[in-house]
């Protein structure tokens, strides 16, 4: 049986997801820099959090390739750009690089450099967490360079971890961050090492 990687579905509107890509990562922001001027702010009920975890994986603005982020949460569930919800993990968009960046309004083009995914974890699970980027695609067969963001939401934001790894050529996969909750969200363990998740299909 050959192996191969993921077949995707259908194209879905690229304007809305770039919208909604650009209204999550601004609420993003528009959270951390509100809770970091006021501690307070979230235990005064000024800023309702509805995330307990955010994870961000990014790589270079512009860039013309397509990586996905994969991760695997304590029953064994896993995320991807075909399953979107995995347990209480969401993927808010699958980025894929230069082919669904830009939009054509009343004849003119609109385009975003961004390149980032993020997903949120919604509840607590205890257990661990798998985060792996995978290089699905390439427009210029040059390696990536792959960041990830943890960032703890409540009760006030706190990034969890950051770290860099590049990725060398289309179809290889990296352990970004593996990470372990306790019963009260508590990160009891950060590591790298490596552990495979992306799904192969028969072709």
């Amino acid at each position: 049986m050959a192996i191969g990687r993921p077949v995707r579905d259908t194209e879905t509107d690229p304007f809305y997801d770039m919208l909604f890509n650009m209204l999550i990562a601004f609420v993003f922001c528009f959270v951390i820099a509100i809770l970091a001027f006021n501690p307070n702010a979230r235990k005064a009920g000024d800023v309702p959090a509805k995330a307990e975890f955010m994870v961000t994986v990014s790589w270079p603005d512009g860039n013309p390739n397509d990586v996905d982020t994969w991760v695997m949460e304590p029953g064994g569930k896993t995320l991807w750009f075909r399953q979107r919800d995995a347990g209480l993990l969401h993927l808010d968009r699958d980025d894929r690089g230069a082919k669904n960046s830009s939009v054509l309004v009343n004849g003119r083009e609109f385009s975003s450099p961004i390149r980032q995914e993020i997903v949120t974890l919604r509840g607590i699970v205890p257990g661990e967490y798998v985060v792996n980027a995978h290089y699905y695609d390439s427009g210029d067969q040059q390696p990536v360079d792959v960041s990830v963001t943890v960032v703890k939401i409540n009760p006030q934001a706190e990034i969890v971890f950051t770290g860099t790894q590049q990725i060398p050529r289309k179809g290889d996969e990296r352990t970004l961050i593996r990470f372990t909750l306790d019963e009260t969200g508590g990160v009891t363990d950060l590591n790298t090492n490596p552990k495979t998740i992306v799904q192969r299909t028969g072709l």
